[in-house]
């Protein structure tokens, strides 16, 4: 397997995780913390699954 197979597999590993995270997330009312304009803000997940559809 070749570096660049294994790194686009690593990334839609982590993708397949976050998406997984924001959903059981947004299940539970819970919120997430994320890098934002160079800040740290917290960020109810459902909001982000707003974004993303």
């Amino acid at each position: 397997m070749t570096s660049t197979a294994i790194q686009e597999k690593a990334e839609k590993a982590l993708k397949s995780a976050v998406r997984k995270l924001v959903r059981e997330r947004s299940k539970s009312g819970e919120s997430l913390y994320i890098w934002r304009n160079g800040k740290v803000v917290k960020v109810p997940a459902s909001q982000l699954l707003r974004k993303r559809n």
